[in-house]
């Protein structure tokens, strides 16, 4: 199976009146080869609309600064008004994983976004959620507080509010952006047959985890003037986690104390098949129902099995079952790009239970930097896991090509090298991103929380197993290619590799018995 890297973006822009400038964003969006533009949704009251499509990472971020620029020459702020808060033309600009990415990857992508966006606009770009740089960046309304007007005061005066990009003030019109990576997210709208708009912040309230509702629920109540009503406006942060249906109860329960009810319900953006079925299960009970009973799935895109997986995408158990198989892949290869995966989710782990609490104040931004290099290592290598595979299965194409006469031989040869080469270059990948995930591990078992330290030793234990893994497929491949000045370039990368890993595991095992030595005795 081919993995193909999709990322999701779900830009949001305030404006939701004027059709000719929705029209011109959406034209930029479609106008990048390679991107889906799945859904486009805009709402007068809220004088704002949402963007979803979809695509490769690079050419997602091409799409979306394509947007962006469409949104700076044509919102200005000062003449826009609307229910829902904002701060920007281009308001907040998401990156989320779908398929055969990471977290780690989006905040690098998040990042090459802001970088780019306010270099040619001199706009003021803010990192939030996976993204963020600050703790108190992680949730967008904190970075948002006072809006458009706020923080045009603010910026450049309050160094609480300095950006992570772009200038240190606000743009004239276009204002400030927020970007950066996060989970889906399920965006879904209750409208009541009510015009008080305290019923609706009631309600927000009941669930909204701020307020001691679900803790996966944000949320604010709106006034929908057009409609004759107010709206409970929500976002399911973790829809696996808060399904609809618990939430929608919780607000008509709440609501019905006012003596109003739920007339409408209104999802904004896209929705996943599994939010939808775990809500057709609580309504219906059906003895069973998942993906396999749908018709649809069989038949849309010519898939023939809408449950098949990637290797990442599989369980530990299945992917272990698919590696025991009597078949040369998954191999070797694939379990050593797997075992790195794992010791920089460790690394990830250790530098994120540093961040909160005075006693990380000092060093919570530098275990940010680890956290999001090593969330980007994980992710590359989590992809090795299928590429290594993959180019393999390439390799045994190319020994099956015809060599009945002198130019197919040729080719059949130059085939297999050029196959060979790339089936090389795969387990070297391994090799850097892990002993790059090792590098922050050395620092992480320095500074970090000493309650982790044994997680930091595994960690180390992992990413040199990977390395040195790694290192026997790459050297099997030379064996067989032609190409001298390669070869010896990569073998000596390789053999530096394993020499300085192995140094830094040994460094990053002496700080993991002398801080647990410490811990013991405290």
């Amino acid at each position: 199976m081919n993995l193909v890297k999709v990322v999701e973006c779900v830009p949001n822009f305030s404006e939701g009146k004027r059709k000719d400038v929705i029209d011109a964003l959406s034209e930029a969006i479609r106008s990048v080869d390679g991107v889906r533009l799945l859904d486009v949704e805009f709402d007068p009251d809220h004088n704002r609309s949402v963007f979803t499509f979809i695509g490769e990472p690079e050419n997602v971020k091409k799409a979306a600064l394509k947007a962006a620029d469409v949104a700076v020459e044509k919102i200005d702020l000062t003449k826009h008004k609307g229910a829902h808060p904002r701060m920007g033309a281009v308001d907040v600009v998401p990156f989320i994983p779908l398929h055969g990415t990471t977290i780690g990857e989006c905040i690098e992508l998040s990042k090459e976004f802001a970088d780019e966006f306010s270099k040619k606009h001199n706009v003021p770009v803010y990192l939030y959620n996976k993204s963020a740089t600050r703790p108190e960046r992680v949730e967008l309304p904190n970075i948002r507080e006072g809006e458009f007007e706020g923080l045009r005061e603010l910026i450049g005066s309050d160094v609480a509010k300095t950006p992570d990009y772009g200038p240190n003030k606000i743009h004239p019109t276009a204002g400030a952006t927020a970007t950066g990576a996060r989970n889906f997210l399920i965006a879904i709208n209750f409208n009541l047959n009510t015009t008080n708009l305290e019923v609706a912040r009631t309600c927000a309230n009941a669930v909204r985890a701020t307020t001691g509702g679900f803790v996966n629920v944000q949320g604010i109540g709106l006034d929908l003037p057009a409609k004759s009503c107010v709206q409970v406006s929500l976002n399911l942060t973790h829809p696996k986690r808060t399904k609809i249906h618990q939430v929608l109860e919780v607000v008509r329960n709440e609501a019905k104390r006012f003596g109003a009810t739920v007339i409408e319900t209104e999802i904004v953006g896209m929705v996943p098949l599994f939010a939808l079925l775990d809500a057709l299960k609580y309504y219906l009970q059906p003895e069973k129902l998942d993906e396999s009973m749908i018709l649809d799935l069989y038949y849309l895109g010519g898939a023939e099995d809408p449950t098949s997986k990637t290797f990442t995408e599989m369980s530990m158990i299945d992917f272990g079952n698919q590696v025991r198989r009597a078949r040369a892949t998954p191999g070797g290869g694939s379990v050593a790009a797997a075992v790195g995966s794992f010791g920089a989710a460790l690394v990830c782990m250790v530098s994120g239970l540093s961040l909160t609490g005075r006693k990380f104040a000092a060093i919570k931004e530098e275990m940010l930097e680890h956290r999001h290099a090593s969330e980007y290592d994980r992710g590359v290598l989590m992809d090795l896991i299928e590429k290594d595979s993959k180019a393999f299965d390439v390799v045994m194409e190319k020994f099956k090509m015809p060599e009945e006469t002198a130019a197919e031989k040729k080719a059949k040869e130059g085939a297999i090298e050029e196959a060979t080469i790339h089936a090389a270059e795969m387990p070297l990948s391994t090799m850097r991103h892990s002993f790059s995930a090792l590098e922050h591990a050395k620092a992480v078992a320095a500074k970090g929380n000493i309650n982790t330290i044994t997680d930091a030793g595994v960690a180390a234990h992992s990413l040199m197993a990977a390395i040195e893994g790694a290192a026997l497929n790459v050297r099997i491949n030379l064996g067989n290619i032609k190409d001298k000045k390669f070869v010896d370039a990569t073998a000596k990368e390789v053999e530096k590799i394993i020499a300085e890993g192995r140094k830094i595991k040994e460094e990053v095992l002496e700080i993991v018995e002398a801080r647990m030595k410490e811990l013991q005795e405290s």
